[in-house]
């Protein structure tokens, strides 16, 4: 395949040779390779501003990212034949790692597949496209998972926001043959049913998967509260290894309807018990309630999604920890999350502080936690590592 060159300019290869592998639309030699004469999604050789290949990859000239490289290697362009490779390399770390097949099976550039991520459950996988470019080869993803994992069905969630940002369309279809409403996960010999098309994002959160596992050592005997639970994430993990009783709260009907079923599913249905209500609120009346836990578990969404959120986002982070610590029991343990990029690891380690010396407590941390194998971070692309969990002892001063 002959390629359409896209040259940059002077000095900006620079991070590219470092390792990364986006290019912004400012760093292009506009004069030489114009972006108005390229289609979204269209393979490119990238060049530096002499002429020297730096790789292959996709362009996309509606977006800031108009860039991404693919490969090191002019010669390899995303065909089937490099998506089934990156995907065969993908999957041997999976298999390594979990013995059963429920897991994220691509993480985009960290698995040197940007614009794809696929999540697998067991024989079902769902995919989305988030870039022009994956979304051009949209049939080779779906031939390559046949032929390396050769699942039962496929569904197709291209229905995120990030999409926007690349100028498409969000959709949600089947993508090869009958897509079930709901799986059954495993995971620490926990039982959770999922839904597909109807679930948060791609349905579950395995990048929680290890932090989930940290919490059961907490657990024998205590009293749980699982906020922001979702489908029972950390609470039945808690059930499992013994706590006393769990509350989990989940401000979406469907979600407390599918906690319910889930703690009965692994029968826990009399130790688990589910609120439906707004996290803020459900807080504020358990503390005038004077309800105390020995665990509290804070996994909220992103508080922060873009710079401009920072200041806001970082006070509802203040809030819910405060309020938080307010229900804890003398000697109790705060697991507080945030998958916001835009908050770093220091700053949520500041908010815990700030937080426990503004109600006279001491706070010492116990273990931090980050997202599991199967969400690797790229170490050139610091985007590529969101999440940050503080396991935190709370005791008066």
């Amino acid at each position: 395949m002959t390629l359409a060159t896209l040259r940059l300019n002077k000095n900006e290869d620079r991070r590219l040779r470092a390792g990364h592998v986006w290019v912004f639309s400012n760093e292009i030699d506009a004069r030489a390779t114009p972006l108005s004469q390229f289609e979204p999604g269209q393979p490119v050789l990238i060049e530096d501003a002499a002429g020297h290949p730096l790789g292959s990859g996709y362009v996309n000239p509606h977006a800031l990212i108009c860039a991404r490289l693919v490969s090191r290697d002019p010669a390899h362009v995303l065909d089937r034949s490099l998506i089934t490779h990156r995907l065969n390399v993908a999957l041997a770390l999976r298999e390594r790692l979990f013995s059963e097949p429920y897991y994220r099976l691509a993480f985009g550039d960290s698995d040197g597949l940007p614009g794809l991520v696929v999540d697998r459950y067991g024989d079902v996988c769902v995919v989305q496209l988030t870039t022009a470019g994956m979304e051009r080869v949209k049939t080779e993803v779906i031939t390559a998972l046949e032929k390396v994992i050769r699942p039962r069905a496929i569904l197709l969630r291209n229905d995120s926001s990030i999409r926007a940002l690349e100028g498409l369309a969000r959709y949600t279809e089947t993508a090869l043959g009958e897509v079930p409403q709901t799986v059954l996960v495993s995971e620490n010999d926990v039982r959770y049913e999922v839904p597909l098309a109807g679930g948060q994002k791609t349905g579950w959160f395995y990048d929680q998967r290890m932090n989930r596992a940290r919490l059961r050592a907490y657990a024998k005997g205590a009293r749980v509260l699982d906020v922001f639970s979702y489908l029972g994430g950390f609470g039945l993990q808690a059930a499992a290894a013994g706590a006393q009783s769990v509350l989990c709260a989940d401000t979406s009907a469907a979600a407390a309807a599918g906690i319910r079923d889930n703690a009965e599913r692994n029968g826990f249905g009399e130790r688990v018990h589910v609120e439906q209500d707004d996290a803020f609120e459900l807080l504020r009346r358990l503390r005038a309630e004077h309800k105390r836990f020995d665990i509290v578990v804070l996994d909220p969404p992103a508080f922060i999604k873009r710079k401009k959120d920072i200041k806001e986002g970082t006070d509802a982070y203040r809030r819910i920890n405060q309020m938080a610590m307010q229900v804890l029991s003398k000697d109790g343990v705060l697991v507080s999350c945030s998958c916001s990029y835009h908050l770093p690891r220091d700053a949520l380690r500041d908010v815990l502080l700030r937080t426990s010396r503004h109600l006279d407590r001491f706070l010492a941390l116990l273990e931090e936690g980050h997202q599991a194998p199967d969400h690797p971070v790229h170490p050139a692309i610091p985007e590529t590592a969101y999440l940050k969990v503080f396991i935190a002892r709370v005791l008066p001063s």
